[in-house]
């Protein structure tokens, strides 16, 4: 019985940690950006948009598309960034092994 509580002990650490990285994930923002930085997205480590900022010259009524074309890349430069941010705190948090794939963490 050793084992066992040896176990929940170290799930209990793991959840503190999980608890501890939701809350630095949340707290964490990223910026991404497109077309030279005319326009810009700020977004919090859980992928919520916080800011989306357009320069004026950007915004040309004849061509709508190309204004969202980089709406749509800012964004995904922002997402990148938080993925890459997640990766290397869950390395942190696992000394590096990987996740299974398809292992889906509560953020």
């Amino acid at each position: 019985m050793k084992n066992l509580g040896q176990m929940m002990k170290q799930a209990q650490q793991m959840q503190s940690r999980m608890t501890e990285m939701q809350e630095e994930m949340e707290a964490h923002e990223v910026e991404g950006s497109a077309g030279g930085g005319m326009i810009t997205v700020r977004m919090s480590g859980k992928g919520e948009l916080r800011a989306l900022s357009i320069d004026p010259s950007m915004i040309d009524p004849q061509d709508p598309e190309m204004l969202e074309d980089l709406i749509k890349a800012a964004f995904n430069d922002a997402k990148a960034k938080i993925d890459a941010f997640k990766q290397e705190k869950m390395a942190d948090m696992t000394g590096g092994l990987p996740l299974p794939p398809g292992f889906k963490l509560p953020f």
